[in-house]
């Protein structure tokens, strides 16, 4: 029996006029609120097709998320006409404790809240007198995330979902930990200070705001209380549980997108019909995103869902399963726009003519097809390996700059310049023979491309915890000179290494800020040689006939009227690291990241600043810090508000230090203030 929910529609609706190159259109916004079994009241945005009659019925597209829908309005308004214009009825809704929403903010992502919540919302959804009750779901990020986990219920009425830039995998592969490496960036800063905010436009301070939302323990303290993989994370991965997802679902995906390993393992798992597309994309939206080529994916979207949700023979189902855009060579600049390559079909995954290579590190720092004689390498471990080299501070995906500068304090492997174009498509797989002389260590493996004038792209990465190395749930001491076998699969690529450029192989135990220093200064071993030694197998794609997709170009979207972008900040919308600093004597090193933005909205400016520093020495990594500060204020008609917070993550030996400052400033004047500090045992970080 579906549960009954009523809806509270607030007599303010919204007719919006926006212009595009085609047309002129009248779009209306109706918001909603969705009361729950236990009374807490959610606020929705319903977007309506131009000139819909309501008496109609309409099947309807959720996008469910705590990123504020007020003030992304005219984000949702230029991504949701697309379907709107292909009669389908779009609803945003901001979560519990988050936006307009009322009840206590959600202590963490993807909480059984959140998602008992969801299921509420589609089941309220499909029961109005304007829906068909036929419910599909689609999101970026965190939307492109719960919609795999409300697949894993399986509601009745969500018929398909469209999951963009996400994985089914948290622990190994979300923004807390990275290759099961403890890992920090500007969301640590700012996700649970915009969920602290009062909702837009009264953005009302109160008693019951200070205690929903301002005085709520932030949920960074949740990860970093999880230190390895077990029930916490399992609660909602689908890995090893494919066969709860009984939904259709199409996975996007960017080759500069730190979520990307999913598609395959999607497309090779679950049995419920399954399609995916990668592109040379970061975590953007495929038809604006920053980096060309742009596609109008929702074209592709809307063909999923009329095929379930309509039940329209739109041929999506025909075509092969997964489209892939092959990268071909640049030279190492994270300003590249247009990314060169070309789109081809894949029947699905895994593609039966991949043929991996092994690839063979040697004695004279060379890489060949065949082993060479038997020698160990040895490599001092240098904490702030990551930093001059252009390392992405988020994840193992953002272009980087010249590789070089890493590669100097790293054990590096070159083949001879090829002969011909090698490509390749997968996962490599680094197979390594490695020791220690101290209990904690991780190993760091990048391929990269070698142009014939020095520059070096970096093509694939991926880290190992050492602790890790019999279970990630089940961590144990590396024993001190025990020589021990790691199976490393780099995160998912695709590559054409043109003829008389090299393959590159580099070898290090940090990848800093990226990932958390171990915090024992060692010296670590490389066994080279013989058909056991260490090599690198690359999913070789052989010359062959190919099939290209043929898609749409972006359609230009129609821009809501009040809302402004007077300062964008960082192209890649984190902060970015500007500077390095080291101290040649005491072997402290530190970089400071920046990025600030302004934005106009109906009812004022927003304006954010961000900084953060990170901090490690190489004489003693235990010494590890990262410090940020992020800062939103309201320009409002009648006053002015002052939201910030202020992060401190630092480690000794045996423990990491997490303390939040949260304070709120009226008009000058403090209302209200919060901070939070808890000692944290390393668990075999």
């Amino acid at each position: 029996m579906k549960t009954k929910f009523l809806a509270t529609v607030i007599a303010l609706v919204f007719v919006l006029a926006a212009c595009s190159s085609e047309t002129n259109k009248d779009i209306e916004i109706t918001e909603v609120w969705i009361t729950l079994p236990d009374g807490i009241r959610l606020a929705a945005d319903v977007f309506w097709p131009a000139g819909a009659d309501k008496s109609d019925r309409f099947p309807v597209l959720l996008e469910y998320l705590p990123y504020r829908k007020d003030e992304s309005r005219a984000r949702n308004y230029s991504v949701y006409s697309y379907f709107l214009d292909h009669g389908y009825v779009v609803a945003r809704v901001d979560m519990r404790g988050t936006g307009r929403s009322e009840g206590v903010t959600i202590p963490y992502e993807y909480s059984d809240i959140e998602l008992d919540d969801g299921e509420d919302v589609i089941d309220w959804l499909a029961n109005q007198e304007w829906s068909t009750g036929s419910i599909g779901m689609f999101g970026i990020s965190w939307g492109g995330f719960n919609s795999i986990q409300m697949a894993m219920r399986n509601p009745p009425a969500l018929k398909a979902f469209v999951s963009m830039m996400s994985t089914e995998y948290l622990y190994q592969e979300d923004v807390h930990y990275m290759d099961g490496i403890m890992h920090t960036d500007s969301w640590m800063m700012s996700n649970d200070l915009y969920n602290a905010l009062p909702g837009a436009p009264d953005f009302t301070l109160d008693e019951e705001w200070v205690e929903n939302r301002f005085n709520v323990e932030p949920s960074v303290y949740s990860y970093m209380r999880q230190q390895r993989d077990g029930p916490f994370w399992d609660r909602a991965s689908a890995r090893d549980q494919y066969e709860k997802i009984k939904v259709p679902g199409y996975h996007i995906g960017g080759w500069y997108d730190g979520y990307r390993n999913s598609l395959p393992r999607m497309l090779e798992h679950v049995d419920a019909p399954t399609k995916a597309l990668i592109g040379s994309w970061d975590h953007d939206f495929p038809h604006n995103a920053w980096h060309e080529p742009r596609i109008e994916w929702r074209h592709e979207a809307v063909r999923w869902f009329d095929h379930w949700l309509k039940n329209e023979d739109t041929g999506i189902l025909e075509e092969p399963d997964f489209a892939v855009y092959v990268r071909d060579y640049y030279a190492p600049d994270p300003d590249i726009r247009k990314m060169p390559g070309h789109w081809r079909w894949e029947d699905s995954w895994p593609i039966e003519r991949i043929d991996y290579q092994d690839w063979y590190a040697d004695p004279e720092h060379g890489l060949s097809l065949e082993p060479a004689e038997t020698t160990t390498h040895t490599l001092v471990y240098k904490p702030s390996v990551g930093l001059e080299g252009g390392g992405p501070t988020m994840w193992w995906g953002s272009i980087t700059t010249d590789q070089q500068p890493m590669d100097d304090d790293s054990l590096v492997y070159d083949s001879e310049p090829l002969d011909a174009p090698i490509e390749i498509l997968g996962r490599p797989i680094a197979k390594l023979n490695v020791s220690a002389d101290a209990t904690r260590a991780n190993w760091v493996v990048r391929i990269s491309d070698v142009a014939p004038d020095g520059q070096v792209t970096q093509v694939a990465g991926a880290a190992f915890n050492g602790t890790h190395r019999f279970s990630a749930r089940e961590p144990e001491d590396v024993v001190p000179g025990e020589v021990f076998g790691l199976e490393i699969n780099l995160h998912f690529t695709s590559w054409v290494f043109p003829a008389g450029h090299r393959i590159r192989v580099a070898i290090s135990n940090s990848q800093w800020p990226m990932l958390w220093p171990s915090s024992i200064p060692m010296t670590s071993t490389l066994a080279i040689g013989t058909e056991t030694g260490s090599r690198v197998l690359l999913p070789v794609v052989p010359v062959g006939e190919e099939r290209q997709p043929s898609f749409k170009d972006p359609q230009p979207d129609p821009v809501l009227p009040g809302f402004t972008t007077l300062d964008s900040g960082n192209s890649t919308g984190y902060a970015a690291i500007t500077s390095v600093q080291r101290d040649p004597e005491t072997g402290e090193t530190f970089g400071i990241a920046t990025n600030t933005g302004a934005k106009q909205y109906p009812w004022g400016i927003t304006r954010f600043e961000e900084e953060i520093e990170h901090r490690t020495s190489d004489a003693n990594p235990a010494i590890t810090s990262v410090v940020g500060r992020y800062k939103l204020t309201e320009e409002l008609k009648d006053r002015l508000l002052e939201f910030e917070q202020t992060v401190e993550f630092k480690s000794d030996a045996e423990n990491f230090y997490l303390k939040f400052h949260r304070w709120v400033i009226e008009n000058g004047e403090v209302y209200a203030e919060k901070s939070w500090e808890e000692v944290l045992p390393r668990d075999f970080q």
